[in-house]
C-alpha cells in the first residue's frame, strides 16, 4: 500500500468505555479489507509494566509471545485479529522516561537540557512509528489509554498533535466519548461529550471521526446535532451502544460505514463492503451455543473481579463456542475456601480452572480446591501459578516446600 497509515484512538468523559474493543473492531474491519494490521497500547502511567500493577485496580496482566506483561486490552487485538502482539504493542509512560533517562546517562543527548517537548515527545513518536517502520504494516491503530484531560494524558496528546502534522492524511484520530442519560429528564446529554472535543481541541487535535458510547439509540438529530458542535462530518459521527456480546461490535461499526468513513478520510479507495462471512458464522455459533444446556466451571482465584481474569474467561467462552455449548464461569473466592466448605463451593462444576495469583493470600484455599477435585475425579486445570500448584500437589511434602517458597517469595 505504501506508507503506513496511522490511526489514533482516545477517550473522553469517563474510562472504561470500551478504547480496547473499539480500537480491535477497527483492526477487524480493515483487516477484513486485505491490509495488514497491527494494534498498540501506550499507557500514561509511571510503571514500567502492568506486571507489578494490582488487578484490583487494572485488570489481568495479560502476557505477549514474548513474555511481555502487558495491558489487558492486548488480549482484546489477539483475540479480535488473530496476531501475536510482543513488547512492542504497549508503552508505558515509565518505559519512555526510562529510554530517555538511560539515553541521557550514556551521554546521547551530548549535554542537552532534557525536557517533555522534543525529548519525551520524540520517544512517544519513535515508538509510535516502529512497528510501521519494521514491519511495513498498512495501518498501525495506537489506542492511547486514560482520559483526555488527564495530566497525566498531555505528552501523548502532543506526541499525536505533532504526528498529526507531520504525516497529514496519513494519520487519523477516532475519539471515542460517553453520551448520559439522564433518566429523570428522559433525555441523552451530549454535552459531556462536547466538552470532552473541546478539551482534546484544547490541545491542538481536531478529531476525525467520534464514536459515541450509549446505552440508548442515538437519534440521527443527536448525532448531526454533535457533529455540528464539534466540527465533525455528520457520517464520521457513529454510535456504540451495549450489545449481546463484545464481538458484535465491528458488525454494528461496519453497518455505520465506520471503516468506509476512516479509508476516505485517509484518501484511500473504499470499494465494496467486506461481508465479514468467518466472524458472522462465528457470532452465529456463538448465539446457538448460548440456547445449549450450560456447562459450568469453578474459577478458584484471589481478586474478585471480572478484568483480573479477562482472558481466562473468554477463552472458556470461546471453548465453549466451538464445542456447542455454553459455558458458565463460577468465581470462587479461594481466601474462603476451607476443607469444610469446599463441597459446597464446587458442587456441579464439570471442571476447575486454578487461576494465577502470586502472594501468600487465597494459596491455602487453592491447594483445598486442588485436593477436593483430586479425590472426586474432577478435570482441573491451571494457568500460570495455579498450573505449577497442581503439579505440586502431588506429593504432600513437596506442597509444603512450595508454599513456604510461596510465601517467602510472594
Amino acid at each position: 500500500m505504501g506508507e503506513t497509515k496511522y490511526i489514533f484512538v482516545t477517550g473522553g468523559v469517563a474510562s472504561s468505555l470500551g478504547k480496547g474493543i473499539i480500537s480491535s473492531s477497527i483492526g477487524k474491519l480493515l483487516q477484513a479489507r486485505g491490509y495488514n494490521v497491527t494494534i498498540q497500547k501506550f499507557d500514561p502511567y509511571i510503571n514500567i509494566d502492568p506486571g507489578t500493577l494490582n488487578p484490583y485496580e487494572h485488570g489481568e496482566c495479560y502476557v505477549t509471545v514474548d513474555g511481555h506483561e502487558a495491558d489487558l486490552d492486548l488480549g482484546h487485538y489477539e483475540r479480535f485479529l488473530g496476531i501475536q502482539t510482543t513488547k512492542a504493542n504497549n508503552i508505558t509512560t515509565g518505559r519512555i522516561y526510562k529510554s530517555v533517562i538511560d539515553k541521557e546517562r550514556r551521554g546521547d543527548y551530548l549535554g542537552k537540557t532534557i525536557q517533555v517537548i522534543p525529548h519525551i515527545t520524540d520517544e512517544i513518536k519513535r515508538n509510535v512509528k516502529l512497528l510501521g517502520n519494521k514491519y511495513k504494516f498498512d495501518f498501525v491503530i495506537t489506542e492511547i489509554g486514560g482520559t483526555v484531560g488527564d495530566i497525566e494524558s498531555l505528552p501523548y496528546l502532543e506526541s499525536i498533535r505533532q504526528l498529526k502534522w507531520e504525516l497529514g492524511k496519513n494519520a487519523l484520530c477516532v475519539h471515542l466519548t460517553y453520551v448520559p442519560y439522564l433518566a429523570a429528564a428522559g433525555e441523552l446529554k451530549t454535552k459531556p461529550t462536547q466538552h470532552s472535543v473541546k478539551e482534546l481541541q484544547s490541545v491542538g487535535i481536531q478529531p476525525d471521526v467520534l464514536v459515541l458510547r450509549a446505552e440508548h439509540p442515538l437519534s440521527d438529530g443527536l448525532r448531526k446535532k454533535v457533529a455540528q458542535f464539534c466540527n465533525v462530518d455528520d457520517k464520521a459521527v457513529v454510535q456504540s451502544i451495549d450489545a449481546e456480546t463484545i464481538y458484535e461490535v465491528p458488525i454494528l461499526m461496519q453497518a455505520q460505514g465506520l471503516d468506509s468513513t476512516i479509508l476516505e478520510k485517509m484518501g484511500l479507495p473504499v470499494g465494496e463492503t467486506p461481508g465479514l462471512g468467518p466472524w458472522r458464522k462465528f457470532l452465529e455459533r456463538r448465539h446457538a451455543a448460548e440456547t445449549k444446556e450450560p456447562i459450568n466451571i469453578a474459577l478458584v482465584g484471589k481478586y474478585d473481579l471480572q478484568d483480573a481474569y479477562k482472558s481466562i474467561r473468554e477463552a472458556l467462552s470461546q471453548a465453549g463456542t466451538y464445542n456447542d455449548r455454553k459455558v458458565e464461569v463460577h468465581f470462587v473466592n479461594s481466601e474462603k475456601l476451607t476443607d469444610e466448605n469446599v463441597g459446597e463451593a464446587l458442587k456441579g462444576m464439570a471442571g476447575v480452572m486454578i487461576g494465577p495469583g502470586f502472594g501468600q493470600r487465597g494459596i491455602d484455599g487453592k491447594f483445598v480446591a486442588i485436593k477436593y477435585t483430586r479425590t472426586h475425579d474432577i478435570p482441573t486445570f491451571g494457568i500460570c501459578l495455579g498450573s505449577a500448584m497442581y503439579r505440586h500437589r502431588i506429593c504432600p511434602q513437596r506442597i509444603g516446600i512450595y508454599r513456604r517458597q510461596l510465601t517467602r517469595n510472594g
